[in-house]
């Protein structure tokens, strides 16, 4: 490279180096403090302050089926009887811009049936949104919206139907 071109190399080096000091310095002192605070944050202390943390409770699902369950995500524990597949039914079901625990419509075209008096209640933090859903089997929209939810909620499921 010739003297010219390695002075051209040098002032685009020197260029890029100071508009990198000056981006990194264009954030108020109160950005870089906060960003700083989140680095060092330490993790919550308690399951329910966790960013993906769920109670469910399950009533009048059968022996077995019925109780409270806590459950958290990224990473996986808690109590409820199917930690991993009930995180991952809930990471299939979570898409941008659909709530994931959102109740059937109002005014949807439902069957009439019936799948039994199971009721669930889940509260907590889902992809850091608030959570407070209820479920039963009324009829053909709230099975339909259950069985979504299975395993995070219990297959009720006749034997051998998916």
């Amino acid at each position: 490279m010739n003297r010219s071109g390695l002075r051209l190399a040098r002032l685009l080096a020197a260029g890029a180096a100071t508009a990198a000091t000056v981006a990194s310095c264009a954030l108020p002192a109160v950005a870089h403090a906060e960003s700083a605070s989140r680095a060092l944050a330490p993790p919550p202390a308690r399951d329910e302050d966790r960013p993906d943390h769920l109670t469910v409770t399950v009533r009048d699902a059968g022996v077995g089926r019925d109780g409270t369950y806590h459950l958290s995500c990224h990473p996986g524990s808690g109590d409820h009887p199917d930690v991993a597949g009930a995180c991952a039914a809930l990471d299939r079901g979570t898409h941008w811009g659909r709530e994931t625990f959102a109740p059937v419509p109002d005014g949807s075209m439902c069957t009439m049936q019936y799948g039994g008096p199971a009721t669930a209640h889940v509260t907590g933090t889902w992809a850091g949104r608030p959570v407070d859903a209820s479920y039963s089997r009324g009829d053909g929209c709230e099975i339909a919206r259950w069985d979504r939810m299975v395993p995070l909620l219990p297959d009720l499921r006749p034997q051998g139907r998916s």
